[in-house]
């Protein structure tokens, strides 16, 4: 019934493509695989003379990493390139986006992106608009100094009382060929509203079409972590499974990084790890991860903050850290 009502909204009002899919089945995983977080103390990007630094996506180039991440000036958001030859000496470097009011109107962020380079093209898929109405763009660049940006939002929200009608954002892009598959929050119109994560996928990564039956992981039950929202995902493949890193957020506005796994991207499992910030600079947001599976190892930055913020204000920096695989217990 959901997916019937869901396909019939969607095509009453034109928004969004919907369909049943799912990523490339894995195999051989262990199933009480794991992982915890090994993380340096102190921030390896500070905010500087912004509010806010936090958002990290990182690209590794033929000359070495590149770090597109979003900067907080006090007023809006704009996405900023570093670069580093060991991902953790960063050189702030030039602004590569800010908000565009004429193309996204009352739009305060051009930022919270994924970047992937394909086809010898840097592409770059962020979140724009109103607070109140967020899409989900893209632009496209050669050299990272001259980007072309596509006109119109390449995820729009979905229809009426769907799970994501009000906003899409974060988007988390990866490649397995033929397509382009992106992890992306939802947010409902419910009083509070409620974020949650979804998938679509592209052959372009222009064109998107929405699993069906979104969103793929819910909120937590009364009392956990992620009992009030679902956000920010970065999802990788390794060790013979899909893994997912979100961001989860209680009723104070405590943000901790949880973990779930998949064989198919499309059906979840959260594993019992819960990361908390444990130094004064991310005591109480730990958020935004973005992953680089490097041969064997698994390699994670992220953002943190010392005050309990849904968004910005929150002294955010960006962290490092390896995840270390362990076996453990699963949660039922």
């Amino acid at each position: 019934m959901k997916a019937a009502t869901l396909v019939l909204l969607a095509v009453l009002t034109g928004c969004s493509r919907y369909a049943n899919f799912t990523l490339p089945q894995l195999t051989g995983g262990d199933p009480s695989l794991a992982f915890t977080l090994d993380a340096q103390p102190e921030p390896v990007l500070s905010h500087g003379a912004d509010t806010d630094a936090l958002n990290p996506s990182i690209v590794r180039t033929p000359a070495g990493l590149l770090n597109f991440y979003s900067a907080f000036d006090g007023t809006s958001w704009r996405t900023v390139m570093a670069s580093s030859t060991d991902g953790v000496h960063w050189q702030p470097g030039p602004t590569v986006m800010r908000p565009d009011p004429r193309t996204w109107q009352g739009s305060y962020i051009g930022a919270n992106g994924s970047v992937l380079l394909h086809d010898g093209q840097f592409w770059h898929w962020f979140e724009a608009g109103p607070r109140s109405a967020l899409r989900i763009g893209l632009a496209r660049s050669a050299d990272t100094r001259t980007w072309r940006a596509e006109s119109q939002p390449v995820l729009e929200c979905g229809p009426y009382m769907s799970w994501d009608e009000r906003d899409v954002a974060d988007p988390y892009v990866i490649r397995i060929d033929p397509y382009f598959y992106m992890y992306y929050l939802g947010q409902d119109r419910t009083d509070p509203p409620r974020q949650r994560i979804g998938v679509a996928r592209s052959t372009d990564g222009v064109h998107w079409t929405k699993l069906v039956t979104n969103p793929v992981l819910e909120l937590g039950a009364p009392g956990s972590f992620d009992e009030a929202n679902l956000g920010e995902p970065a999802v990788w493949t390794s060790h013979g499974f899909y893994w997912m890193l979100y961001t989860g957020t209680d009723y104070t506005a405590q943000r901790r990084l949880g973990l779930a796994r998949s064989t198919d991207g499309v059906r979840w499992q959260k594993l019992p790890a819960v990361f908390a910030g444990n130094q004064p600079w991310n005591s109480k947001v730990l958020c935004d991860p973005t992953v680089l599976v490097e041969g064997s190892e698994v390699r994670v930055w992220f953002g943190g903050g010392d005050v309990a913020s849904p968004d910005e204000r929150l002294h955010g920096q960006i962290g490092y850290g390896v995840l270390r695989p362990v076996h453990a217990t699963l949660a039922k």
